[in-house]
């Protein structure tokens, strides 16, 4: 009996949706364990405890409210599809001003071959083609077997989103690895002095042994997370600065210099836009999205188009 591999990473799916559970469980404890069993009653005590605990909170609630916007921004945004029988625009209709392309217009894998046909007409430029969706490949744009589509400018299948992060949901996924990891990196220090007295207090009895389970578990989870973590966002700074994603690390290893790195305020510009006010916020503006082509994710300004 054959065994198809592609069915069985679809499979993964399934995974994914006890993963949103998981978060929902993570967050709840951690939720219970920093706010209140620990710094929610230090707020009634006055002085500078209290003014702690207030602090703590404020914080602790920012940053939950943060992650958890940027995580559902990234399970319920389309990473990018690729539109039915897409091609590239030539030269002569990228110069035409409002050329566009009707849905009617095929393009056969053939058909992206040259720039030039024998007579010296100009051809479509060079594109992949997709045998499995049967459709064109824009540039960055790899097929992923758990969703068994195409998806432009692909970065990797995440099973704690049960999504793909592609173009149009990269900006939220950096900014639900942010959040998550300062704040778990702030339970992580807020639970400490709990977690340094664990041994002591479980002796003396002078706390319920479930309160002690509940922070000592949470402590370690976040601790955990926190330095899992740390290692994403580092990795994804040196992706965003050099404008890779995860699947082009191999391909940009190859080339003697990456064509889409134009300078690290660019490619900061491509995922996150150019306007500050939204630069922390899984939003877009409408302006950025027509003036940014890469933000589409259907053309990619190269070091040539920049240096021209």
């Amino acid at each position: 009996m054959e065994i198809n591999l592609f069915r069985l990473c679809s499979g993964l799916k399934v995974i994914g949706y006890f993963m949103i559970l998981l978060v929902a469980a993570i967050v709840s404890v951690s939720y219970y364990a920093v706010v209140v069993l620990t710094w929610g009653p230090e707020l009634r005590t006055g002085g500078f405890h209290s003014f702690l605990a207030i602090s703590i909170v404020v914080l602790f609630h920012f940053l939950l409210v943060m992650l958890l916007w940027c995580y559902f921004v990234v399970v319920i945004t389309d990473p990018g599809s690729v539109p039915e029988n897409w091609k590239p625009l030539t030269q002569e209709e990228i110069l035409e001003a409002g050329s566009s392309l009707t849905s009617s217009e095929i393009t056969a894998p053939e058909a992206f071959t040259s720039m030039h046909s024998t007579d010296g007409q100009e051809r479509r430029p060079e594109v992949a083609y997709c045998s499995r969706c049967q459709n064109a490949k824009p540039p960055r744009c790899h097929h992923c077997s758990v969703c068994q589509r195409c998806v432009l400018k692909m970065d990797h299948h995440c099973v704690w989103v049960v999504n793909c992060v592609g173009a149009t949901n990269y900006k939220s996924f950096l900014l639900f690895l942010l959040y998550t990891f300062l704040e778990t990196t702030m339970n992580t220090l807020v639970l400490l002095p709990n977690f340094i007295n664990f041994f002591s207090e479980a002796k003396s009895h002078s706390t319920s042994p479930g309160n002690l389970a509940v922070v000592f578990v949470t402590f370690v989870l976040n601790l955990a997370f926190s330095l899992s973590l740390l290692c994403f966002v580092v990795m994804h700074i040196s992706l965003l600065s050099s404008n890779t994603t995860s699947v082009e690390v191999h391909e940009k290893r190859r080339a003697t210099r990456w064509k889409y790195d134009l300078g690290r305020k660019k490619n900061f510009e491509q995922v996150f836009g150019t306007k500050k006010a939204l630069w922390f916020f899984p939003l877009l503006s409408k302006e950025d999205i027509d003036n940014i082509p890469a933000l589409r994710g259907l053309e990619f300004p190269t070091v040539s188009d920049s240096e021209a």
